[in-house]
């Protein structure tokens, strides 16, 4: 990329979530264990959907798309994990765009997934029929194309401005916010544009899924079958709104960053993706079992490996 006059400034300095040495310490040692649990937990997951031919439905080859998603969402804690602070202004870019790219892809695949769980509670007789692979297909692929569109516009928007000093990025990884903030031009009408643009996606995305998860609870008449679905409809909107939340308070307004801004985006970074394994799989009979029939397996296979 040839920055020409576009960009003066060829690194930054990630300042991080603190600037006590101790506290960083700290946090490195949490959220190396989080990274590892999160790495871990998700590969398990994607494993068992792939290996057990009980969970190859609709629902789980969604959950197994979360799970990848998940993955390499959280893998902003690796930079988090660098002792080096200086990024390379190319490299910031790259990380932007990743960021904004695999975000919104599971903003539109966590929608995909509540529309699937309204058609297998509300229409269940038509389920096998309307989530068929083709469309479970196309969905997914609508997801990731609809997230290298979002980030596409938002890093095609950040590499016209320039970029001239100071360098201090005030987070632990490149967002659009806090990059924004050092450019040396009136950014104004960026800022509408990109507000627009993820505020719009955060909202919207948010907004349906609790018109889904709501339209579910309506459709519902027994109390047993209500009392369900609000136990699982509740750990769902929990998750969704730890993820939108953030994303909707950082991104639906504009860019007047906050020190705040950071430990928020912890949430959807960081919390989130170690929480849908638990919230979305480890709670399902199914899966459960499917891990027990895994590990009796292996278990199995190192016992003869001894003999």
């Amino acid at each position: 990329m040839d920055k020409g006059n576009l960009s003066i400034v060829s690194e930054f300095v990630l300042l991080g979530l603190c600037h006590s040495w101790n506290i960083q310490v700290l946090f490195l040692v949490i959220f190396l264990i989080l990274y590892l649990i999160i790495i871990s937990g998700n590969i398990v997951i994607m494993i068992l959907i792939i290996t057990d031919p009980r969970l190859h439905s609709p629902m789980y080859f969604l959950l197994a798309n979360l799970s990848f998603v998940d993955m390499w969402l959280s893998s902003l804690l690796a930079d988090f994990l660098d002792n080096d602070k200086l990024i390379h202004y190319d490299h910031c870019i790259v990380q932007l765009f990743f960021l904004h790219f695999v975000g919104a892809a599971e903003m539109f695949l966590l929608t995909v997934m509540a529309y699937d769980r309204y058609v297998a509670i509300c229409r269940p007789l038509h389920y096998t029929t309307i989530m068929s692979r083709g469309l479970c297909c196309l969905l997914v692929a609508a997801s990731w194309m609809g997230g290298f569109v979002h980030s596409t516009v938002q890093t095609i928007l950040t590499i016209r401005l320039p970029f001239c000093g100071p360098n201090q990025v005030d987070n632990f990884f490149c967002d659009v916010p806090p990059v924004i903030k050092l450019a040396c031009a009136d950014t104004f009408v960026i800022e509408l544009l990109m507000v627009s643009n993820s505020g719009l996606i955060s909202t919207s995305s948010f907004v349906v899924l609790v018109s889904s998860y709501s339209t579910i609870l309506v459709k519902i008449r027994s109390k047993e079958g209500r009392r369900k679905a609000l136990s699982t409809c509740g750990s769902h909107l929990m998750v969704v709104t730890l993820f939108f939340g953030p994303c909707i308070f950082i991104y639906a307004r504009p860019f007047s960053t906050f020190s705040v801004d950071k430990v928020v985006s912890v949430l959807y970074n960081v919390i989130t993706p170690m929480l849908n394994p638990l919230i979305y799989t480890l709670r399902n009979k199914e899966v459960k079992s499917a891990m027990q029939k895994l590990w009796d397996k292996s278990g199995l296979t190192w016992k003869k490996q001894e003999t």
